[in-house]
């Protein structure tokens, strides 16, 4: 049986540089461009009719949301669908976990992005104990797997990790109970999330080793300026859709 391969680079959170900054006039001239180039880009996947996946994994508050909503500010809304993944629902508990996934992949010409993802198998459900060590162990094949299907299908991948450090995700959260717009954002399960800080670092980590594919690659972007992250995201977006595309 073909073995879907992984990558040899090396991908780790505690290597990564997370105070890079972009100024506000850079960010702006920046995002204009790069907003017209997303554009043009998928009215090609379109037009080539590849299906288009954007995986977002992150700590909590560390700006999945914005980035998604710049990533498709110019695009044709009949082209893509967000997907903001929750805890599975009684319906679909009863079937493979990558069950809800298959029926949310994008189909030819369009774009599908997932906030949150399959990788909760081998995130919060490693890490909570709602999968068991055998279960979330055997994941990182199966997702493999499934994302080999849908490179050959003609799906282009591309999954993002957005990085804060501790100190910057606190400043967030303090921010977001003090703002009564946005004080909805924040649950009781975000600060009991940040108790298993080193765990949750460590399920990455791990994931990164594993299912980083060269044709589904992991990108692992500093976010501690939110510019920034807007911007590289954006970036990685139009340089992996230009390599698929053109």
């Amino acid at each position: 049986m073909k073995t879907y391969k992984t990558q040899s680079r090396t991908l780790n959170l505690n290597q990564l540089e997370k105070n890079q900054v972009l100024s506000p006039d850079e960010y702006q001239a920046k995002m204009k461009v790069l907003k017209n180039k997303i554009r043009d880009l998928t009215f090609l996947a379109k037009a080539k009719a590849r299906p288009v996946l954007f995986v977002f994994e992150g700590w909590d508050a560390a700006g999945k949301g914005g980035v998604i909503r710049r990533l498709t500010q110019e695009m044709d809304p009949r082209l893509f669908e967000v997907h903001n993944i929750a805890a599975p629902s009684s319906e679909e508990i009863q079937h493979h976990y990558l069950w809800r996934f298959w029926n949310r992949i994008p189909q030819k010409g369009h774009i599908g992005i997932f906030d949150r993802s399959h990788y909760g198998r081998v995130l919060v459900e490693r890490v909570e104990g709602f999968a068991s060590e055998s279960e979330w162990s055997r994941a990182y094949e199966e997702i493999l797997l499934f994302e080999e299907q849908l490179v050959s299908f003609g799906t282009i991948i591309v999954k993002f990790w957005l990085h804060i450090d501790s100190g910057e995700q606190l400043l967030r959260f303090e921010s977001r109970k003090n703002d009564p717009l946005k004080r909805w954002k924040l649950t009781d399960e975000d600060w009991r999330n940040r108790d298993k800080w080193a765990l949750y670092e460590e399920a990455a980590n791990q994931m990164f080793a594993k299912t980083d594919a060269p044709k589904a690659p992991w990108f692992l972007v500093p976010a501690n300026d939110k510019y920034f992250a807007r911007v590289m995201v954006l970036e990685t977006v139009v340089r992996r859709l230009e390599e698929e595309l053109e």
